[in-house]
């Protein structure tokens, strides 16, 4: 049976009065945490749980923030989730070993990763009273794999725990969803993610709510455009494009433009990370930076930049898809200005993009009232496109011709 409970906006910041430390990390969803928190749940957990909200909402967060409540070492269950015992911190660490989280940095999960998975889940805890798996993005599983998880959520080895992360339920297969307790994780709300990064990360309270706001309180994505000042400057060039385009051509340079900050974004996030990795990997192997690897050792360091490429490709989609996200959030705000009537309250709006205030009253003023829906059909199209592996030049020149302001007819 799907037992579904919903999440709603906190309306004040203090966690810290309610509930234990893991959960402090988590913006807003007061009910969910609430619900992980009974002393009932603590004691005997579902054996499956699949945890959705969209991109930001915290979902990954959540379920390790469970997990380390399951596994802790306080003796008291309102305790539990302490933050500080070994139980919790090896799991933040992810070295904990009765807590596996499997994280693709692919477009998908293989079937053998899924298989190995199911595999490791036949043991017994170690250490912990539960063993526990959480895989974030389970919609990542192809339908193959997918059957071979079903197995072992429908018959779930003694003190072993699933904990699946997805945007939506509608994005896992029925057959899972079924066997699956359900949490639904809200956006959080522009005052929670501000309040977060800067009790968190020690943010600007300024810099951390202007954040908040064009991320769409995205929390990750927030802390990224306040703590990284070129990933800011390439968002507003990103939301900048649609506003002069009048021309095919155009539509094409734009296009191009697009493709390229958005591999920028997702090398400058992952250059330092290669290196730190192909150091630690030299190390391990007991060579230094400027050795020549020895031909018996090769095989590791290619394995390495293999997995590297990999998760380049996941992270310039990624890039791709939040740059769609920034762009809809463009024509949402054209769409909030054109249905205010009053003119001399249209600066009043809480728009996504508060800083593009000027142009976007011009842009709305000079498009037909069709236009913000239409340009938000094309960009989801174009999404829909690049999850079926459309290049991305292909996918994009497409959605930029449908941006085109079309002129009313006379």
């Amino acid at each position: 049976m799907n037992h579904t409970v919903n999440s709603s906006f906190a309306t004040d910041s203090h966690l810290s009065r309610q509930f234990p430390p893991v959960w402090h990390h988590l913006a807003g969803q007061r009910h969910v945490i609430a619900q992980l928190t009974r002393p009932e749940t603590l004691r005997a957990p579902a054996h499956a749980w699949l945890f959705t909200g969209p991109p930001g909402s915290g979902r990954s967060t959540a379920a390790r923030a469970f997990a380390q409540s399951l596994v802790c070492q306080r003796e008291e269950l309102a305790e539990r989730g302490c933050g500080q015992c070994p139980a919790c911190t090896t799991v933040a660490a992810g070295s904990h070993p009765d807590v596996k989280i499997l994280a693709t940095e692919k477009v998908n999960y293989t079937i053998e990763e899924v298989r190995s998975l199911v595999a490791e889940a036949q043991d017994r805890p170690a250490t912990a009273r539960w063993r526990i798996f959480i895989m974030e993005d389970a919609d990542r599983m192809t339908e193959r794999a997918t059957n071979v998880l079903l197995k072992s959520i429908e018959e779930p080895p003694e003190r072993t725990l699933w904990i699946l992360c997805a945007p939506s339920p509608a994005d896992v297969l029925i057959t899972i969803r079924s066997r699956t307790r359900s949490l639904n994780l809200a956006i959080p709300s522009l005052e929670d993610v501000t309040d977060l990064l800067v009790s968190r990360d020690g943010l600007d309270p300024q810099r951390a709510r202007c954040a908040a706001q064009l991320a769409q309180h995205h929390v990750g994505m927030a802390r990224w455009l306040a703590s990284h000042d070129e990933a800011m400057r390439r968002r507003d060039e990103v939301v900048r494009l649609p506003l002069t385009i009048r021309t095919a051509s155009a539509a094409v340079a734009a296009a191009e433009e697009l493709v390229a900050l958005t591999k920028q974004e997702a090398d400058d996030s992952a250059t330092e990370r290669n290196a730190d990795e192909r150091a630690s990997l030299l190390r391990s192997l007991g060579l230094n930076a400027d050795e020549t690897i020895p031909p018996k050792l090769r095989h590791h360091v290619k394995r390495l930049e293999e997995e590297q490429t990999a998760r380049t490709k996941r992270s310039v989609h990624d890039a791709l898809d939040r740059a769609m996200i920034d762009l809809s959030g463009l024509y949402r705000d054209v769409l909030m200005i054109q249905h205010v009537p009053d003119a001399t309250t249209r600066h009043d709006i809480e728009l996504i993009n508060p800083h593009l205030t000027d142009q976007l009253l011009d842009y709305a003023r000079t498009v037909t009232p069709a236009h913000p829906l239409n340009a938000l059909q094309a960009i989801n199209e174009a999404r829909l496109r690049l999850r079926s592996n459309v290049p991305p030049q292909l996918a994009l020149e497409a959605m930029f011709l449908a941006l085109i302001p079309r002129r009313p007819r006379p």
